[in-house]
């Protein structure tokens, strides 16, 4: 079997890489600009830096902003009205995973309109036409929607989450600039960082991971590892690193998939609208633990990249709980909660019932039964008094 890789055809890094926008519009012919973004990085400013530079450069462009945190297929749905009205030619998608999740999904249906409904886009639809030519400029460092294939919507009449997988969503140009991404407040700046390292780790572990997707994510976990605690404190330098970390990480799980940790955060998403990193970083020991006696020498890896020494002197046994510890103690610097006390133990059959029929879930290097997803879903319900 062939393995792929799919990735942006151009992207541009660094501080400042905004400032090439205008530039790439007026190169590709765009006539009308529609944005998306949401509404608190319009209400802060962020989407600003980059509408002040289309207007002072004189591009037309209209403004999508009524996404919410996990984007529905009513958000998805008022965008393709909203493009239609502007009479736009391209997007430029601002913002975390659900500004750019919706940009892929408008993108795709305003080129392929038998998708309307939304729905008939779950797993790997039949896409003849790649969608429309979309710049995306991410302002968290956790999903990398910026540069894969996927993307989530949410369905609130069934109350889950949906995994959209092809290779006409990703976007043509990714503009990756940490200066986008310095006023995120801490709490998010953590938990899209754990997403971020979710990422790496789910897709280092995979059952499809390979040499290729191997050096993307372990590169990714060293600098999560090395800066997300600094980009937390919001230093220039740790903000740099975790642009560039989410990315190597999106470039990796993008072409692999992930696996049970994923599944689970999407359905405590979909039930609570618990944040997705906040999810993805809660179970990541957890599902960790699960997994450790089906990863070979991986975690041994995992704990060199995290910075653990002398791995090679340890026993399997030592290396794995050294890499798990040094996750749990990242998480637990940068704040990560351990619970979320919304889960009700009636819910639990449900919950793992919707993990367990997730995209995300059949890269699981592990199979895993009803009643463990069960048990750990209920490993973040608060401990009783």
């Amino acid at each position: 079997m062939a393995n792929r890789i799919v990735l942006n055809g151009v992207s541009y890094h660094g501080h400042g890489a905004i400032n090439e926008i205008p530039g790439i519009v007026a190169q590709k012919g765009f006539k009308k600009v529609f944005v998306t973004s949401d509404p608190d990085l319009v209400k802060f400013g962020v989407t600003a830096k980059v509408t002040d530079l289309l207007e002072k450069n004189g591009i037309a462009y209209a403004l999508y902003s009524g996404i919410k945190p996990n984007p529905t297929i009513q958000n998805v749905q008022e965008g393709v009205a909203a493009f239609k009205a502007a009479k736009a030619d391209s997007i430029i998608a601002i913002g975390g995973g659900s500004s750019m999740d919706t940009a892929k999904a408008i993108g795709i249906i305003i080129n392929n309109p038998e998708f309307e409904d939304v729905r008939s886009l779950e797993g790997v639809a039949p896409i003849k036409n790649h969608a429309v030519p979309t710049i995306a400029v991410p302002t968290t460092a956790g999903t990398a929607a910026e540069v894969t294939i996927n993307y989530v919507i949410t369905d609130v009449e069934k109350q889950r989450k949906f995994v959209c997988v092809g290779e006409t969503d990703i976007p043509e140009i990714a503009v990756v600039d940490p200066d986008m991404m310095s006023s995120m407040p801490k709490g998010l700046t953590a938990s899209t960082g754990m997403d971020a390292l979710t990422h790496a780790i789910e897709g280092y572990t995979t059952r499809a991971a390979w040499e290729m997707t191997d050096m993307f994510h372990l590169e990714a976990i060293r600098l999560i590892s090395e800066n997300l605690r600094d980009a937390v404190a919001n230093k220039p330098e740790g903000r740099e690193g975790m642009a560039l970390a989410q990315y190597i990480a999106g470039m990796g799980f993008s072409n692999v998939g992930l696996g049970i940790d994923h599944s689970m955060a999407h359905t405590l998403s979909a039930h609570y609208d618990t944040p997705h990193g906040v999810a993805c970083a809660m179970f990541l020991p957890i599902t960790m633990e699960f997994n450790r006696d089906y990863c070979g020498e991986r975690y041994r890896e995992i704990a060199r990249a995290m910075g653990v020494k002398d791995v090679d002197a340890m026993s399997k046994k030592e290396y794995t709980d050294a890499a798990i510890a040094a996750v749990k103690k990242l998480s637990e610097d940068v704040n990560i909660p351990k619970y979320n006390d919304r889960i009700r133990e009636e819910d639990l059959d449900q919950l793992a019932t919707d993990a367990l029929n997730d995209a995300c879930y059949p890269g699981n290097p592990r199979e895993a039964t009803k009643e463990q997803v069960i048990d750990m879903f209920r490993m973040l319900m608060p401990p009783k008094a």
